[in-house]
């Protein structure tokens, strides 16, 4: 079938990306699903920091790529040998999912799955295969497995989690990865507890799942950091306790006395290493950092060694929110339909294809938190 997608080519253009254009709005050739495959209907995907860091050549990818990895939509058809979904099911599609049987998933880590794991990053589905062409014939990779910056997507059943149809789809998007990011780190990496202090640096979408998620856990001070002071009204209004300026001189000493010490627990969603250094500066003795957001590959954090050892610090990374999608997603979608996660606040608007090279900027200069593509208008 012919459909429009969101192609990378380049990476590493330069900003603004209304200007160099990173993703191309093209017609594509998508095959049909075969044999434990599913194809789905994206109706709405979320453009994230993670895209926008691939976009800059952060990360490397296979290339040329259909962007997009959080996502939601309709299965519209199923391959042979599928069981679990059928037709006008309503799906979130994620990355934060494994093969089921490899020692990583057996542990309930699969995201760390290597099997899934290489074959994502070489751009096929799970099962290695690839469905996209250019009009042309040239062959497209998928982003992730899921390629959500297009009008349909062919892609394995471990990807897809069932979504209940009477939640928005331009709301369901975002769990893919911003909701199950962020609470999962909260809930899954650090188990906050009732009467922890918490702080979490990088109000996005992520950094604000988080800030949600501490709310439901109990925790007694959620601070909000980031650089962007706009930023915070909204931070306040779904669970912050308070917010501060991450370019104050004396955030540190702030916090410290604040909290008498320091926070149980510090989440570093930004993967700045200024923001990494003060996490850890924040963090009381016996506390952790979570660390969640990504640098560019291959960079390099320092910390003081002693310090760490002395005062029992832990640094504990946390991937697609340390945890099971097919157990937790259902249960984060069922906190948003109760109130409790009210994940529809982070949406700062909608878009269409030729919006999102735009919106990549508005993104970088942190004017949006969480921008919808509609695939179909």
């Amino acid at each position: 079938m012919r459909m429009i997608a969101a192609v990378m080519y380049e990476q590493g253009l330069p900003a603004p990306y209304a200007r160099s254009q990173p993703f191309r709005i093209e017609e594509v050739e998508l095959e049909g699903p075969r044999e434990g495959e599913v194809l789905v209907e994206i109706r709405a995907a979320g453009l994230c920091h993670s895209d926008l860091s691939a976009v800059a050549g952060l990360r490397k990818r296979t290339l040329p790529v259909v962007g997009g990895h959080e996502g939601a939509g309709i299965v519209r058809e199923v391959g042979r040998g599928v069981t679990r979904f059928k037709p006008d099911d309503h799906v979130v599609m994620t990355v934060a999912t494994g093969c089921g049987h490899c020692p990583y998933c057996v542990d309930t880590r699969p995201a760390l799955c290597d099997l899934i794991g290489a074959s994502r990053a070489q751009g096929g589905l799970a099962n290695g295969a690839r469905r996209l062409r250019t009009s042309t014939g040239e062959a497209l990779y998928h982003y992730s497995g899921v390629s959500s910056f297009a009008q349909y997507a062919v892609t394995s059943p471990t990807t897809l989690i069932k979504a209940d149809p009477a939640i928005p789809l331009d709301v369901a998007s975002m769990f893919g990865c911003a909701v199950v990011t962020g609470a999962g780190a909260v809930l899954n990496a650090a188990q906050v507890r009732p009467g922890h202090n918490v702080a979490v640096f990088g109000l996005g979408g992520v950094g604000l799942n988080a800030v949600m998620a501490a709310r439901i856990a109990g925790a007694s001070e959620i601070i909000g950091i980031d650089i962007h002071d706009g930023k915070f009204a909204l931070a306040r209004d779904v669970g912050c306790t308070r917010t501060l300026s991450a370019l104050d001189p004396k955030l540190v000493e702030t916090i410290k006395d604040l909290t008498r010490g320091g926070v149980h627990y510090a989440f570093e969603v930004s993967g700045a290493k200024p923001a990494m250094a003060s996490a850890i500066a924040i963090t009381r003795k016996g506390g952790e950092v979570i660390c969640v957001g990504l640098g560019a590959s291959g960079d390099m954090y320092q910390y003081d060694h002693a310090g760490l050892v002395g005062q029992e610090k832990t640094l504990r990374g946390s991937f697609m929110g340390t945890g099971v999608a097919e157990r937790d997603l259902p249960r984060y979608l069922k906190y948003f339909q109760e109130g409790r996660l009210p994940v529809d606040r982070l949406k700062s608007g909608s878009m269409s294809f030729d919006q999102l090279n735009l919106n990549l900027d508005l993104l970088d200069r942190g004017d949006v938190v969480r921008q919808i593509l509609l695939p179909h208008g």
